[in-house]
């Protein structure tokens, strides 16, 4: 007979506490160069050789035939137009002219689009390595309690460095490969084609290589002579009588779809399902009862992966809480639409894969249930704010519905256009002198969970909210996106926690922000740091997670900011309100 378990007893291995497996993406239980064997062994090499030809491969065999096919035609187009007569030579000359002339906008459209993709795959790597490296190596020669001034001459300089030596690099390259360079052909030599697919490698290798270095260049000179970030030490004050604005900026949820479930980053060294969740919006709704809130702003991170269950719980938990859901806002984090496989980093995705845009779909489809008839999207015909963002999907609501049920490429490539579409979101301000809420999507496109967490803003989308802040003089705004504009001043442990999660084009998003920078406040997440501070003029707002950034010595918590428009439109920030979250159980 056996004998019987007593009511406290467990499993040899108890399912509750989790296990290896939960660990296998984990940054905080792994080291970087563990994930990355990992991965190595796990990649699937055909798909990711496919992914590279179709991503890298074939556009730089484009980028390289291009001067050999310009040159083969400038030959004997020349030759033809030597033998027109005159009058012949003048049609040709204004023909050629006139397509120019109305084939310049979609060219330079498409141009445009493209550059801050090659800005990721050429620039960003390299320079970012070196600059990161190179501030990693300077933070060994500083003490500990170093005043951030001197924390950012240290990091303009070592910027302007990193950008001088990721210039070199590129240059010894250039010097390497020029032998295997071919600039021009004959008509004859495009008929075998297979001659030329090495010296158009070469010529690609080479272009990028001579955009890198001059770029790099600029870059690292515009990092180092531009205002370095600094953290906020004096806050504004209301006048008497002047309206606030209370905003709850939460971030990082990373919801996920089990009871017992860990999150991606942490794995078992994290919390445990989202009990964290319903605490943070039972404190909240107390408070809001007290002392309303305007608006519960969460900049991304709300699920884990981006699974449709992990979106289920939280319009659930979120819809239990009707008068703050009302006033909710959110936006995509990476870990919403570029995580392929939470429990594989090797993972990747083919440029053609339906993933992506059904990952897309799910997001978009719970940022128009939360906000939806409060958001407008921007009309970039007309320039101004259009239709809100559930009158735009209305007529696509069918095709999302059939393309979550039947995933297929006709459809994909659609629904991607739809995506871009409808950012930026903008939240008008309700009177003059408000304050309203521009909604960006700060995600780079990415097919490999190890690059996930890249981050890109659109010049197409700055330039609306410049059209945006200047239709409202009067008013304030929130600039709310998922990723930091740059590395702040603060030491970091690894250096892993300075590269690969910045966003790309930050110092060129504050450049352009600049002359609007009085009337703005970008608030964002994504690297679950506490940090409240100002790019020169510019206030920037960094959330902690409420859920993931706790410690044994420190509770979790966030912050309630109070905002206020000042003269001419100014927004003024004050000394914000720090809400600790009660320790909760896991499950």
């Amino acid at each position: 007979m056996q004998p019987k378990r007593s009511a406290d007893s467990t499993p040899i291995i108890d399912p509750r506490r989790g296990d290896a497996e939960d660990d296998a993406s984990s940054t905080k239980s792994r080291t970087l160069r563990a994930i990355a064997g990992s991965m190595l062994a796990e990649i699937s090499w055909p798909k990711f050789i496919m992914a590279s030809l179709l991503l890298i491969g074939l556009p730089g065999i484009l980028l390289g035939a291009a001067p050999l096919v310009f040159s083969a035609w400038l030959t004997k187009f020349s030759d033809r137009i030597a033998a027109l007569s005159g009058i012949g030579s003048i049609i040709v000359l204004m023909t050629l002219a006139a397509v120019g002339w109305y084939g310049a906008r979609p060219v330079l459209r498409i141009v445009e689009s493209n550059f801050w993709a090659l800005h990721a795959l050429a620039i960003q790597p390299l320079y970012a390595l070196c600059r990161e490296a190179l501030s990693q190596a300077a933070e060994g020669f500083l003490d500990v309690d170093a005043d951030e001034q001197r924390r950012s001459q240290w990091r303009a300089a070592m910027a302007a460095l990193g950008g001088l030596l990721a210039s070199s690099l590129a240059v010894a390259l250039v010097w390497i490969i020029w032998p295997y360079t071919r600039w021009s052909a004959s008509l004859a030599d495009l008929t075998t084609p297979a001659s030329l697919l090495l010296p158009a490698l070469a010529n690609a290798i080479v272009i990028v290589c001579f955009y890198s270095a001059a770029a790099s260049l600029i870059w690292g000179l515009g990092d180092a002579l531009m205002d370095q970030p600094q953290k906020l030490t004096t806050f504004g004050q209301p006048s008497a009588g002047a309206r606030t604005w209370r905003v709850a900026h939460l971030s990082d949820l990373h919801g996920v779809a089990e009871r017992y479930g860990f999150r991606i980053e942490s794995g078992r060294a994290g919390p445990q399902g989202n009990a964290a969740f319903v605490q943070i919006f039972d404190q909240l709704e107390a408070i809001h009862s007290s002392n309303p809130v305007d608006v519960v702003l969460i900049t991304g991170d709300m699920t884990d992966a981006g699974r449709s269950a992990e979106w289920a719980v939280f319009l659930d938990q979120i819809s239990a809480y009707p008068a703050l859901a009302e006033r909710t806002l959110i936006l995509p984090g990476n870990h919403d639409l570029n995580v392929v496989d939470r429990a594989n980093p090797a993972r990747l995705e083919l440029p053609i894969s339906p993933g992506k845009p059904l990952r897309q779909m799910r997001t978009l489809s719970a940022m128009e249930f939360i906000q939806g008839r409060r958001a407008h999207v921007f009309d970039r015909e007309k320039r101004r704010i259009g239709r809100t963002l559930a009158e735009v999907l209305e007529p696509h609501r069918d095709l999302i519905s059939e393309f979550s049920d039947q995933p297929s490429l006709r459809h994909a490539s659609e629904l991607a256009r739809l995506w871009i579409k409808c950012f930026p979101l903008i939240v008008p301000p309700p009177a003059s002198g408000g304050v309203g809420c521009v909604i960006l999507n700060s995600n780079a496109t990415t097919n490999f969970s190890f690059t996930n967490a890249l981050g890109l803003v659109p010049a197409e989308d700055v330039r609306a909210l410049h059209h945006v802040v200047g239709a409202y003089p009067g008013s304030g705004w929130i600039i709310a996106l998922h990723h930091h504009l740059m590395e702040y001043p603060m030491p970091v442990k690894a250096f892993s926690e300075r590269i690969g999660t910045a966003l790309i084009n930050g110092s060129w998003f504050v450049r352009n922000v600049k002359s609007i920078a009085n009337q703005i406040v970008v608030m964002h997440g994504h690297r679950h740091i506490d940090w409240i501070g100002r790019i020169g003029g510019l206030k920037v707002v960094s959330a902690p997670s409420p859920v993931m950034a706790s410690t044994a010595n420190e509770p979790p918590y966030f912050y309630i900011h109070t905002l206020s428009v000042g003269q001419a439109g100014s927004l003024d920030l004050m000394p914000p309100e720090r809400v600790e979250i009660r320790q909760v159980h896991s499950g």
